[in-house]
């Protein structure tokens, strides 16, 4: 694909002057890349081992046992396995990060950090047995704390937010022995299953890797979306702003990046401080200017209303705008290109996270305890580069979107149903009424292997014509936010009738942004309030619901896409897992699976297609459930699955 082609006004700007300034970026490295590696494209290589490298000739011409004899499927699923457990482990982490913040925050040791959401604390500590009645709340955390930390390495039992499945999921999960029984026990178990000579059942690598995957989805991930919540507030809807017109050319631009918000809420919250502000006006600048990259965005985005600059393909962009004075970076993915480009410039970059350094890139030792000095240090170094920035090479595209942001499980209650009658039922009677055909969440990555962004946005425009309420999170809410997609007018120009009349009625965006891809557990929650609010079915498999990720790049994306398959929630991708060298693996994912948890796969690159064939999907939902016909139906051409 033409780096040129599919992508917003202000990408194609920045990656023309990249390429007149002769700086190198994403895309030019992808192109170099082309043609990928057959064999791993197809799962069929393996160096788990010293007997290899190994791969199978997908032609049947050459080898087609590995050294040790490991065949196709055996390769193809331990592959597999070993992605989902670096994408669980990711998230587990996040999740592990974010409690012993908490807990030192309960034990005094934290600087700049409080509760912020007092009600929400008491509620999750009940539900992990923590009598909250006549406590101190830093007492309350101190003993969450523990108990969540304890169920990382709990060796028997279950997660504790496991228990928020209906009955009938949990159950199956017990039945097909996928039941998580700690964090680290599941991820601990599958390295060891996929070492050389140990586990070589193909079928059983796949139950391994939804067991995995449950540890992230009902485990890390909520467990870090929750703990979120608690020190940094409940998102709310609020208005903000998207791509790199963000940015300002007479103040100074601080970008913070990666996916963990202890350093980006901080740093937030300390360049609101009117001494680093008098600072900056004295060194020429108007005043101090926060924006995000990736999920760190998305954090800060929901709950503070922070512009974002751009999602992951545009961290290097951002920077050849020549008007970053400083970024910020802790965890994930943050390209180590970075540096490069940096260099070109007068940007300084500072890795914060104790888990990422990157050469040529001063690092910065984080710590929960000394957060607000941190944070000021770091500020006033943006400040004091402010005065080496080069005017002349400064190019700020002009392009900036207005979007709504700030939708959760809990928000939809009284978006829905109102102050006094907060409910679902809202949201329910217009799906079993044909207002909503269902609901789908968008999600994941941009790449530039599929259309650097634009795949989201195709995608979206068909389902919301087909009247999907579209529940987006990542990168992939920050593309069709550029694009229009999270404003509440956009109910107007992009959505079928029905979707129409409930938008209009709400005052929402047909596009409802919940968070950073850690919080597709936020989805998860919305499921089971929709199960508990009846009339749609009694697990998840019934549900007229579908995930997507377009443009996934990252393991996460697969860990996020394996939970919710294994929760009975289906899963698209646009292009498919490195599995396709096995016959056996892929009709296991795409056709097997749906008799045995009720989900499967689907793969499709195009987006317009992969859309209809999600809205089928969602059709033979509705037909199960024996819904109404939809309200306004339009005859569409449809793809059968």
């Amino acid at each position: 694909m033409d780096k040129n082609t599919q992508v917003d006004p202000a990408t194609k700007e920045i990656l023309k002057i990249a390429k007149e300034q002769n700086i190198e970026t994403v895309w030019d490295r992808s192109q170099l890349q082309e043609p990928h590696c057959g064999f791993g494209t197809l799962g069929l290589c393996c160096k788990n081992c010293n007997l290899g490298p190994c791969r199978i000739d997908p032609f049947g011409e050459g080898a087609q046992y590995g050294a040790c004899g490991a065949d196709a499927d055996v390769i193809a699923s331990r592959n597999l396995l070993r992605h989902c457990v670096a994408g669980s482990a990711c998230h587990n982490d996040h999740g592990r990060d974010l409690t012993l913040a908490l807990l030192a925050l309960s034990q005094g040791k934290t600087q700049g950090y409080q509760i912020k959401e007092p009600e929400k604390l008491k509620i999750i500590a009940a539900e992990y047995g923590v009598v909250v009645d006549n406590k101190d709340l830093k007492k309350i955390a101190e003993e969450l704390s523990i108990k969540i930390l304890a169920e990382y390495g709990q060796q028997v039992g279950e997660l504790v937010f496991s228990r928020r499945a209906p009955k009938k999921r949990r159950d199956l999960w017990k039945k097909l022995d996928i039941m998580p029984r700690g964090i680290d026990r599941e991820m601990t178990e599958a390295m060891s299953r996929t070492n050389m000579g140990v586990d070589n059942d193909y079928k059983n690598l796949i139950m391994a890797t939804m067991k995995t995957a449950l540890t992230d989805g009902w485990g890390g991930s909520m467990v870090a979306t929750e703990i979120s919540d608690i020190l940094f507030g409940l998102p709310a809807p609020v208005r903000s702003q998207a791509n790199l017109g963000v940015l300002k050319e007479d103040e100074v631009n601080i970008i913070v990046h990666g996916h963990v918000p202890l350093l980006s809420d901080i740093v937030a919250e300390v360049a609101m401080d009117s001494a680093l502000i008098d600072k900056a006006r004295k060194k020429g600048a108007k005043g101090i200017n926060v924006a995000g990259i990736c999920c760190s965005a998305n954090e800060v985005l929901v709950r503070r209303g922070i512009p974002v600059a751009g999602n992951f393909l545009q961290q290097e962009l951002a920077l050849i705008t020549g008007a970053v004075d400083v970024m910020l970076v802790d965890i994930q993915c943050i390209m180590p290109s970075l540096a490069r480009v940096a260099s070109c410039f007068h940007t300084k970059i500072f890795s914060t996270h104790e888990k990422a350094r990157f050469p040529g890139v001063e690092h910065v030792d984080f710590k929960e305890e000394s957060a607000v000095d941190t944070a000021k240090r770091l500020v006033e170094a943006a400040i004091d580069n402010y005065t080496r920035r080069d005017k002349a090479r400064v190019n700020i595209p002009k392009e900036k979107v207005d979007m709504v942001v700030g939708f959760t499980a809990e928000g939809v209650f009284h978006h829905l149903g109102g102050r006094y009658r907060s409910t679902y039922r809202p949201l329910n009677n217009a799906i079993i009424e044909g207002r909503i055909r269902g609901v789908v969440a968008v999600v994941g990555c941009d790449n530039p292997k599929n259309e650097s962004g634009g795949s989201h946005t195709k995608m979206v425009k068909e389902l919301l014509a087909n009247d999907v309420l579209v529940i987006q999170t990542g990168c992939s809410a920050i593309a069709c936010g550029k694009s229009g997609l999270l404003r509440p007018e956009a109910a107007l120009e992009y959505a079928g009738p029905g979707l129409r009349e409930v938008c209009e009625a709400v005052g929402i965006p047909p596009v409802l942004h919940s968070g950073a891809c850690v919080d597709n557990s936020r989805i998860l929650i919305e499921c089971c309030e929709i199960l508990k609010e009846g009339g749609l079915g009694d697990d998840f498999s019934d549900l007229p619901v579908a995930g997507s990720a377009p443009e996934w790049m990252s393991e996460k994306a697969i860990a996020i896409g394996w939970y919710a398959v294994a929760s009975g929630i289906t899963v698209h991708f646009g292009t498919p897992m490195p599995v396709s060298g096995s016959e056996n693996v892929k009709r296991l994912i795409t056709k097997d699976l749906f008799d045995m948890v009720g989900a499967g796969w689907i793969f499709e690159q195009d987006p317009v297609k992969a859309a209809r064939l999600i809205i089928e999907h969602v059709n033979k939902k509705r037909e199960k459930l024996k819904l109404r016909p939809m309200m306004y139906e339009k005859t569409k051409e449809t793809v059968s699955v």
